[in-house]
């Protein structure tokens, strides 16, 4: 495998304007200055904020850059800048090789054309003769999954097909550079599967940059990573567990609305673990393997007959993994009005690292009448903290034996 550098980006910089009239205004003094001979104009103006600002890195063949950060760190301009939909206004882009991009869906597509035809002309604007992507075209059709659509204008397409249909040219395409934002998240499961299968294959022929907000997709692809926030660098290392916890800790939880027609009132919420109590709005920490509680304390306000409480785990793509449904079957709360609390105990988590919440459903069941009486989504998160390199929120440990 060779070591060549494919993609180095050398303190690359790009600012906007917030203002689109401005914005206008700004770009004719700017070509003026250009026709002039005048040097460009790196200072911000009125309105102007740097969208990425300072930022170098360096993508050798067979290696992979994990991009993350929060929605406008500035991930996406920076692609754009790489692939050469948009100029830096400081610093230097160096690519080397095709590139195949999957940044924006439709990008790179004629939408009046079919899908048939985008194929070949995506193929003659990364350099490949007629000849050469005949024998591609069969491969690109097979695996896109479009084969009745072929021949519909793409404009036709639902994101899903524009997606297949882009992953699959610019993957077919035999590129030295991969660009790939956040449109695998439109793709169905299956696909999703494909397309991480066929960058397994590509990757040690292929310098890779990827941008998701899927931890899991992140950990099991890059060997490097980079955290950005509002367009600069926040942590850049070979390290992804760190990384993505450094992700982790850029966000302010708060607790999500909750529903409750006065019955029941949650008064507090708290985890304790390693002898250490939660505070309110912040995520308590818990190591693999150590045991941990959850405390409830509820102001009863209505006598309940058959009250049930549910806890349920989720984790950062707000996706349940885990529930608690065994409540009654342990304990009762009173029955007459007042206040409680009441503790769930875990015995060893087994959850993996990464930030996740509680909800909380508290149901009355008198008879047969299932009625919910208080719900709170995101009632408190916690930080799991693990040293196994994994991103599935269930970390197993079954006892192996070796049957000679």
């Amino acid at each position: 495998m060779s070591n060549e550098t494919l993609i180095e980006a050398e303190n690359v910089s790009k600012k906007f304007c917030l203002d689109l009239k401005q914005s206008l205004v700004y770009g004719m003094h700017d070509i003026g200055r250009e026709l002039l001979g005048r040097k460009h104009n790196d200072t911000l103006r009125e309105k102007e904020f740097w969208a990425v600002e300072n930022i170098s890195f360096e993508v050798r063949r067979g290696e992979c850059l994990g991009l993350i950060g929060h929605n406008g760190a500035g991930k996406s301009t920076l692609l754009k800048m790489l692939n050469g939909l948009i100029r830096p206004d400081k610093g230097r882009i160096t690519m080397k090789g095709r590139i195949g991009a999957l940044i924006e869906l439709g990008t790179g597509f004629n939408p009046v054309l079919t899908g048939r035809e985008n194929i070949y002309n995506n193929g003659a604007v990364l350099g490949f003769t007629r000849k050469e992507i005949d024998k591609k075209f069969s491969s690109i059709v097979e695996f896109s999954e479009i084969g009745k659509f072929l021949d519909t204008p793409v404009q036709n397409y639902s994101s899903g097909m524009k997606v297949r249909l882009g992953f699959a040219i610019a993957s077919h395409m035999e590129p030295d550079i991969m660009l790939i934002d956040e449109v695998l998240a439109v793709g169905d499961m299956g696909f999703v599967h494909k397309c991480f299968n066929k960058m397994d294959e590509i990757a040690k022929n292929t310098a890779l940059v990827f941008v998701s907000h899927n931890m899991a997709q992140v950990s099991r692809l890059c060997n490097e990573i980079m955290v950005m926030d509002h367009g600069k660098t926040h942590y850049h290392s070979n390290n992804i567990t760190e990384g993505i916890s450094k992700f982790y800790n850029l966000f302010n939880l708060k607790p999500g609305d909750f529903t409750n027609d006065g019955e029941i009132e949650l008064e507090d919420i708290y985890i304790i673990s390693a002898g250490i109590k939660s505070e309110k709005n912040t995520p308590i920490e818990i190591k693999y393997g150590n045991s941990f509680s959850v405390t409830l304390c509820l102001q009863i306000n209505k006598t309940l007959r058959n009250p049930n409480i549910e806890l349920m785990f989720y984790d950062k793509e707000n996706r349940k993994f885990g529930e608690v449904l065994n409540f009654n079957n342990k304990c009762a709360i009173q029955k007459s009005k007042g206040k409680v609390c009441v503790t769930a105990d875990f015995p060893s988590s087994q959850i993996s690292q990464g930030v996740y919440s509680i909800s909380i459903i508290i149901i009355d069941s008198p008879g047969n009448n299932r009625k919910t009486i208080f719900r709170m989504q995101s009632a408190i998160f916690f930080q799991a903290l693990s040293n196994k390199h994994g991103w599935a929120p269930i970390q197993f440990e079954p006892d192996w034996q070796i049957n000679d």
